[in-house]
């Protein structure tokens, strides 16, 4: 018997298909973070003890934040959430390492984290960090770097994620907020170099001082 292909297939009406007009369509927009000669205008902080967290030797302190003095200086920001878990543990080891030689250098550290955890003060304590953290919750600076976005999340990219948090990035800025150096680890093969983010902080330091000097 001859099948054709008017009776092959059943018969479907377009008029079936329901839209569904609430789903919100949403275009996927790569991340493009903030690069070496770049401004970033959008890097604000705050006074507000709420934002901070101080470490010593692993203790917590609790003193006066002095903004004037942590933005005169070249500064090296790097962002940090614990959802990297063991990657994110090798960026604060690093950053602690070199905390004191940035400083040597002229510069100062910050690390921006997307949320306070109690987490954080026992990795702190275990390790002895002397470290310095902003709390950027609304992730508002991380979007002023370029590193988070609600258009790019995370865990489209690395697997093992499945919260939106910002890149592993670290970054040094001179006191009028232009990108010296910017280390954005895309694809897990390593964090920055230590030794071309004292030299870049070092540098920078001493064209400011001659500067101030002139």
């Amino acid at each position: 018997m001859l099948i054709t292909n008017n009776n092959k297939y059943p018969f479907f009406d377009l008029s079936e298909i329901v839209v569904d007009h609430d789903l919100p369509f949403k275009p996927y927009q790569p991340l493009k973070p903030v690069k070496a000669g770049n401004y970033v205008p959008g890097f604000k902080l705050y006074n507000d003890y709420s934002y901070w967290q101080q470490f010593f030797n692993g203790a917590e302190t609790h003193g006066p934040i002095s903004l004037r003095h942590l933005l005169n200086k070249p500064l090296v920001v790097a962002f940090y959430s614990h959802h990297w878990r063991e990657k994110g543990n090798t960026l604060l080891k690093q950053l602690n390492n070199l905390q004191h030689e940035i400083k040597a250098s002229g510069g100062n550290l910050l690390i921006i984290s997307d949320e306070r955890t109690e987490e954080l003060e026992a990795k702190a304590w275990e390790n002895s960090f002397t470290l310095n953290f902003y709390h950027d919750e609304q992730k508002d600076i991380a979007r002023a770097f370029r590193v988070f976005s609600d258009d790019a999340p995370i865990w489209d990219r690395f697997s093992g994620i499945d919260v939106n948090v910002p890149l592993l990035a670290t970054y040094v800025i001179d006191p009028s907020k232009q990108v010296i150096y910017s280390h954005v680890d895309l694809d897990f093969l390593g964090t920055f170099s230590g030794k071309d983010i004292v030299s870049t902080v070092y540098e920078s330091a001493l064209i400011a001082n001659s500067r101030k000097s002139a």
